[in-house]
C-alpha cells in the first residue's frame, strides 16, 4: 500500500467518489496521476484581493490593479468556542463521501436542477445550531434580508487531496449571495475568468486569490457570484478545513414568483432549524 492511499485510509476515505475529471488521492493512485494532468500549461494573470481597497492587485508589478466587485469578506465572524462546538455537533452527523477528495453534509430540498425540479421529502431544515448565525448574518446591512433555503457542509483535508473544481453555483433556484463560514484553517478562494479582461489588456486566462482567514465570513454576490468561477485548490488545503455555505431563492419562488407557493413551504421547513443531513 502506497503512502498516499494510506493517508487517504487514516482520513477515512474508503470509496472514491470522483466522477468525470474530477480526482482525489486515491484515484490518481488508481488511474495514475499523469493521465489526469493538462497536457498544456495555461499562461494565467494571478492577482490577490485586498478586502480594505476591494482592489485585485497584480502578483506581476507591472499589473495594474482593478476593482474587484462581489465580495464581502468579515473576519472573526465566529468565536474560538463557537467554533469547536460547530465542529463537534457537525462530526456527530455522519460525513458523506463527496467528489474530490471532500465530505458533505447537505441540509437542503433534493433538486435535479437539469429537469428543474424540487422534491421536500427528507427535507427538515437548516441545522438548530445554524440559527443565531443566521440572525447574526441579518445584523449586517448586506444581508438583511437574507433568508437562507440550504445548507452544505463541506471537509477538506489534505490527506485526501481535497479541493473543488472552478464553478458557477446554480442560478435557478439559488439566488444573488452564497454564504460562506470557513473553519479550522485558513485558505484561499481563488476566482477565475477563463475569457480574460480584455478591456484591461489581459487577453488569457485571470485568477484573483481571495484568502480566507480561520472564522470568517465570505459572500459572493453580483459579478463574482455569475462571472466569475470560484474554486479552492488543493495546494492552498494544508490543514482540515470545514466550511457551511448558505443559499437563498431566487425571485422566481420569492413572494410574487411564479412558484412562490413553493418558496414558502422551502423557507418554512428551512427557518424551523429542525435539520438533519438528507
Amino acid at each position: 500500500m502506497t503512502q498516499d492511499v494510506m493517508m487517504a485510509a487514516d482520513s477515512g476515505v474508503t470509496n472514491c467518489a470522483c466522477k468525470g475529471i474530477r480526482r482525489c488521492l486515491k484515484c490518481e493512485h488508481v488511474k495514475g496521476k499523469e493521465h489526469l494532468e493538462a497536457n498544456e500549461p495555461k499562461i494565467v494573470h494571478h492577482f490577490l484581493y485586498d478586502p480594505e481597497t476591494r482592489l485585485a492587485i497584480g502578483k506581476d508589478a507591472e499589473a495594474v490593479p482593478f476593482p474587484f466587485p462581489g465580495i464581502f469578506l468579515r473576519e472573526n465572524f465566529i468565536s474560538e468556542e463557537e467554533e469547536k462546538k460547530l465542529i463537534s455537533t457537525m462530526d456527530q452527523d455522519v460525513w458523506n463521501d463527496s467528489q474530490s477528495g471532500r465530505r458533505k453534509q447537505d441540509f437542503g430540498p433534493k433538486v435535479n436542477f437539469k429537469k428543474k425540479k424540487v422534491r421536500l421529502a427528507g427535507f427538515s431544515g437548516l441545522p438548530a445550531l445554524s440559527q443565531k448565525l443566521v440572525l447574526r448574518m441579518q445584523q449586517d446591512s448586506s444581508l438583511a434580508d437574507f433568508q437562507p433555503v440550504e445548507q452544505c457542509n463541506l471537509d477538506y483535508h489534505p490527506q485526501r487531496g481535497s479541493a473543488i473544481d472552478p464553478h458557477l453555483d446554480d442560478s435557478w433556484l439559488w439566488g444573488e449571495r452564497l454564504v460562506t463560514i470557513n473553519m479550522l484553517s485558513n485558505t484561499t478562494l481563488t476566482m477565475s475568468l477563463e475569457r480574460g479582461l480584455p478591456e484591461l489588456g489581459l487577453a488569457e486566462e485571470v485568477h484573483v486569490a481571495v484568502r480566507l482567514p480561520r472564522r470568517s465570513l465570505v459572500v459572493l454576490y453580483g459579478e463574482a457570484r455569475h462571472r466569475w468561477k470560484h474554486a479552492i485548490h488543493r495546494d492552498d488545503v494544508q490543514e482540515r478545513r470545514v466550511c457551511s455555505t448558505y443559499r437563498e431563492l431566487t425571485p422566481e419562488f420569492l413572494p410574487g414568483g411564479h412558484q412562490e407557493e413553493l418558496g414558502a413551504q422551502l423557507l418554512n421547513i428551512s427557518l424551523s432549524f429542525q435539520g438533519t443531513p438528507v
